[in-house]
């Protein structure tokens, strides 16, 4: 007898699961069938089983020995409280901007109250399914195309909290829902890679405009700074420059006037004036003797024959100078300037034969 009820039962089960994939409903996950009601059962680790007795709701055996009355007592629905795995089949949707996708993801949940998982709803694993399809489709139309990929995190999220506020009834939690293909219709996708190229070009002109701004820019910072540095340096040298000509005006100035203390100095000592008037005297012969020889233009005395007269002419502005600058020092040498003369005319005519001689 037992064994005609299992037959039965099991041909029950298959007819059943023969009209369900028949009518559209996404395959089960393989179940033993019910166990056979005896007095010491054993419950495997993480299953509930729900017992009834006299077809009312009795309790739930927890995993381990278990005591039943046989004909009381009565295994009514088995549990499973792993998490379970459900494909979700492919299915299409229409986007914000009427696009249709086809769509398919993986669900993944568990049993958290086998009494509502078994009372609450015919078939928990179905009923599942359908909500997250019609929650896929509904998510997916208050959504564009082009923000379709960009945010399934948030799309997943938001099918996973309207399944729960709906399944809390069932005994069942989703613990997350996955979308594994989002297929586009063929002219669609063609339109995404045009624009996806449209927007490659697009940022490759930007990027290669911004280059050559910035290029131009490098250039004109590089000319203005090499100006500004030649500027600086051509302002530094004529400062060394004019540093330098500064320092030999007053070195020369300080020599000259070093020169002129000597002579003055020499001027006052004995016999001066017949040493400044000798040295005028061969400054003025070697003067003539250069005349016409480094150029064309002469410019000649009145009577240049006459040597003694030019240097006498030339002493004479001489000692106008010397007397307008040290008239005192003249009237303390008045008494011996007569000798001096004698020997300095004497000394002249000496020079003035020498030099015809030559």
């Amino acid at each position: 007898m037992l064994a005609r009820a299992a037959r039965g039962t099991g041909a029950l089960l298959l007819r059943v699961r023969g009209s369900v994939q028949a009518s559209g409903r996404a395959p089960r996950r393989a179940s033993s069938g019910l166990p056979r009601n005896t007095v010491v059962l054993f419950v495997p680790q993480q299953e509930a089983w729900v017992v009834e007795r006299m077809g009312r709701f009795h309790r739930i055996l927890e995993p381990g020995l278990n005591i039943l009355i046989p004909v009381l007592d009565r295994i009514r629905y088995v549990q499973s409280l792993k998490e379970i795995v459900i494909n979700v089949p492919e299915q299409s949707a229409v986007t914000l901007d009427n696009v249709t996708l086809q769509i398919d993801g993986v669900l993944y949940l568990r049993i958290m109250d086998p009494y509502k998982a078994s009372y609450g709803v015919e078939d928990p694993e179905y009923a599942v399914t359908q909500l997250a399809q019609t929650t896929m489709r509904s998510e997916l139309g208050k959504l564009a195309l082009d923000k379709v990929f960009r945010e399934r995190e948030s799309l997943n999220a938001s099918i996973v909290d309207a399944i729960n506020q709906a399944a809390d009834c069932w005994g069942i939690r989703c613990l997350r829902y996955e979308i594994k293909d989002i297929h586009v219709p063929p002219r669609v996708k063609e339109s995404m890679q045009m624009q996806v190229e449209a927007e490659r070009r697009k940022r490759a002109t930007v990027l290669e405009s911004e280059g050559t701004r910035e290029s131009a820019i490098n250039v004109a910072e590089g000319k203005k700074q090499a100006q500004i540095l030649a500027s600086e340096a051509e302002k530094a040298e004529q400062i060394n420059q004019a540093a330098g000509e500064a320092s030999a005006v007053l070195a020369k100035a300080k020599a000259k006037a070093e020169a002129i203390r000597i002579v003055a100095a020499a001027l006052t000592q004995h016999n001066g004036d017949a040493a400044a008037s000798l040295t005028v005297a061969e400054q003025y012969v070697s003067a003539f003797s250069k005349l016409a020889k480094d150029s064309n233009t002469v410019l000649l005395p009145s009577n240049p024959g006459d040597i003694t007269s030019m240097v006498a002419q030339a002493m004479g502005i001489y000692g106008a100078l010397t007397k307008a600058s040290v008239p005192q020092a003249q009237n303390s040498v008045s008494s011996g300037s007569s000798r001096d003369a004698k020997g300095t005319n004497a000394n002249l005519d000496e020079e003035i034969d020498r030099v015809k001689l030559s």
